[in-house]
């Protein structure tokens, strides 16, 4: 069975667990990092003492992407998930990499606005965050005012990183313009039980 080792409330580590969920993968999460800590046993798995880790059938592997790609290329292979065609899948694969540049830009607001008491935020630097972010939501706005998902004309793991943050940046207490489109899309991952399941918990 395919184990996870990570805290829910990690982005990284809801991208994971909702693949899983997505496919129907049977799997076992294990709480790591943050207010859990982490053992010399995980450290061992993990040198970058970062979350998530998986093992599985004695496969450890890290780095959240890559390991999307491992589960979908193992387990979903040849479907919308993992396409066949290298051009389909680039689609969405180039959106997975993008969504590290999102991830930086939100971080400051996300951290002031969630993992700090308000006497502790810093309130330029939430406004600098979040106008950051809108701009690269802008992006995604444009790119699905050209096809319905970020993989192309069906969902894909191209979707799932990108996703993620999706759900904290509608979630945030921050001024965000009107992108219909990524509105839309956003609408409709929350109809995929898995990531109502894994993606839409309360932010912490």
């Amino acid at each position: 069975m395919l184990t996870i080792w990570g805290r829910l409330n990690s982005h990284n580590v809801k991208k994971v667990v909702w693949l899983a969920d997505e496919i129907g993968i049977a799997h076992v999460r294990h709480d790591v990092g943050g207010k859990f800590g982490m053992d010399d046993a995980y450290r061992a798995l993990n040198p970058n003492a970062l979350v998530p880790t998986i093992e599985d059938e004695g496969l450890v592997l890290w780095e959240s992407n890559a390991i999307l790609r491992y589960l979908a290329a193992r387990y979903a292979q040849s479907t919308p998930m993992w396409p066949d065609n290298p051009v389909v899948r680039a689609v969405g694969d180039k959106w997975m990499d993008w969504q590290f540049g999102l991830a930086d830009a939100q971080r400051d607001a996300f951290h002031n606005l969630i993992r700090r008491s308000e006497s502790e935020r810093d309130p330029a630097a939430i406004e600098r965050s979040a106008a950051a972010t809108a701009e690269m939501m802008a992006r995604v706005d444009d790119a699905l005012a050209q096809s319905p998902w970020l993989s192309g004309e069906t969902f894909g793991i191209g979707d799932i990183p990108v996703g993620v943050y999706a759900h904290t940046y509608f979630s945030l207490a921050v001024q965000r313009p009107d992108l219909p489109h990524l509105a839309d899309w956003y609408g409709r991952l929350k109809a995929r039980p898995a990531y109502a399941k894994s993606v839409m918990i309360p932010l912490s």
